[in-house]
């Protein structure tokens, strides 16, 4: 997450700048003045992130549209707890964006974790350590059927060890949570060495499967247009959950083991 990119228009500033810098860039959306109105002076941070991002020239790497998709649920859902795998350029916006909310970063790069937490101390923010290697993704892919312990009727995450898509030493508020927003956009996985996001996509499912609370949990994966993320995608998150795609942007909506439908089979013996 931590490579920006330029644009002509300052997404970010629209985004953040006041009530009616935001309804002009997001349109759509018609937000409504309360919900800036009633944040803005109670959060302060939250004013910090407008003036953050109305003087600054580096935007978030999601385009526009992107953001967009994201921004219509948790305008819906906020204040909410928002789970980001990743910390980047775009991490105040997010922060922002939930304001009352409890918003939770992780990012596997300790020298760009201590950046960002510096500039933005308010924030967070936890480093985690992956387990996964991007060189490794096909083989995850092909073999984790065969470990019992990845086997969605009796899939968890904290101390799973022997399942490797498994996230097992996250901070325990992760797993003291139940997340209604859970955004993938880290970590690396552009080069062999990477992690890749074959665990958190893995985790994040485990995790709205999980969920005993009322509602569902809608959960973001960027970076689509790359071989990993789509075929985890679709081998977890399942295409029938996926109810928005906008650019390299795919939005899931998954419902809690308990609420699927049992027409094609028990459905926590399957993940899709």
């Amino acid at each position: 997450m931590k490579r920006p990119i330029t644009a002509t228009v300052t997404v970010a500033a629209a985004l953040l700048a006041g009530a009616f810098l935001l309804i002009s860039s997001f349109s759509r959306f018609s937000c409504s003045r309360p919900f800036f109105a009633q944040t803005s002076s109670s959060h302060p941070d939250l004013m910090a992130a407008t003036v953050h991002y109305a003087t600054s020239t580096v935007v978030p790497q999601q385009s526009r549209g992107e953001i967009s998709e994201s921004l219509g649920v948790i305008r819906k859902r906020a204040p909410c707890k928002f789970l980001v795998f990743g910390l980047g350029r775009d991490s105040l916006m997010w922060y922002a964006l939930n304001a009352g909310g409890t918003t939770v970063f992780l990012e596997e790069d300790p020298k760009w974790y201590k950046t960002v937490l510096n500039e933005s101390p308010f924030l967070t923010a936890y480093h985690v350590k992956y387990r996964t290697h991007m060189s490794e993704a096909d083989e995850l892919f092909r073999e984790w059927k065969k470990e019992e312990m990845c086997a969605p009727e009796v899939a968890y995450l904290k101390g799973n060890h022997r399942c490797k898509l498994a996230l097992d030493n996250l901070p325990n508020v992760v797993y003291d949570n139940e997340w209604d927003v859970i955004m993938i956009d880290a970590p690396k996985g552009y080069f062999a060495a990477a992690p890749g996001r074959m665990a958190a996509i893995y985790s994040a499912m485990v995790m709205a499967r999980a969920r005993t609370g009322e509602g569902y949990t809608d959960i973001f994966l960027h970076d689509v247009d790359r071989k990993v993320e789509k075929t985890f995608a679709r081998e977890f998150l399942c295409d029938k959950y996926r109810v928005g795609a906008v650019g390299r942007l795919w939005h899931f909506r998954v419902p809690p083991v308990s609420r699927q439908s049992n027409e094609t089979g028990d459905p926590s013996k399957k993940f899709c």
